[in-house]
């Protein structure tokens, strides 16, 4: 069983959370079934969907780097971006559900890998443009590379119950190690 660092950020703040472990058929599988009414099911996941996926991951990065910092984002990845999103249009779908009522979802009359590289991209271009972009931090525990968009201002680690801790503890250790030299 794949276990993910981090979810339940922002779509494309996951997907790059993901990174590697979504290499594999099995772990990108894994990764959809935890992202569970944030993405349209996929059948079986494949070559096409891993390598869909990873190209998707290899431009959401810089894009969202450079827009965090308040700078252009390289226009390669931007290219790659707009492909992903121009190549499998999407319409909305009305659907009525006991107990929800009437429901629009977009779907995307793609093949699973350009659908799913499609959803991708748009979450990433949703973050792209909303203003809150520039409060994406990076966690501040040593080795940690997540991102998250903290909820509220003083929020200094992707899980405070795991990094959080590391960090406590490291600095315990480290004045109790001064205290006894």
């Amino acid at each position: 069983m794949v276990s993910f660092p981090l979810v339940g950020e922002p779509l494309a703040l996951d997907l790059l959370n993901a990174g590697e472990l979504l290499d594999a058929p099995e772990g990108l599988a894994a990764w959809i079934g935890e992202q569970s009414g944030r993405l349209e099911p996929v059948g079986a996941v494949g070559r096409a969907e891993v390598s869909a996926v990873r190209a998707v991951r290899e431009a959401a990065g810089p894009v969202l780097d450079a827009v965090r910092q308040g700078g252009p984002p390289p226009e390669g990845a931007l290219r790659a971006l707009n492909g992903f999103l121009a190549a499998a249009p999407s319409h909305t779908e009305l659907a009525w559900t006991d107990g929800a009522g009437l429901t629009a979802a977009p779907r995307r009359p793609a093949d699973p890998a350009r659908r799913l590289a499609a959803e991708l991209a748009q979450a990433v271009a949703e973050l792209a443009t909303d203003p809150r972009v520039t409060s994406v931090r990076r966690c501040e525990a040593e080795g940690c590379v997540l991102l998250f968009l903290p909820a509220h201002p003083r929020r200094r680690w992707c899980v405070a119950s795991v990094c959080g801790n590391r960090a406590r503890v490291a600095r315990y250790y480290a004045r109790h190690k001064e205290a006894g030299a």
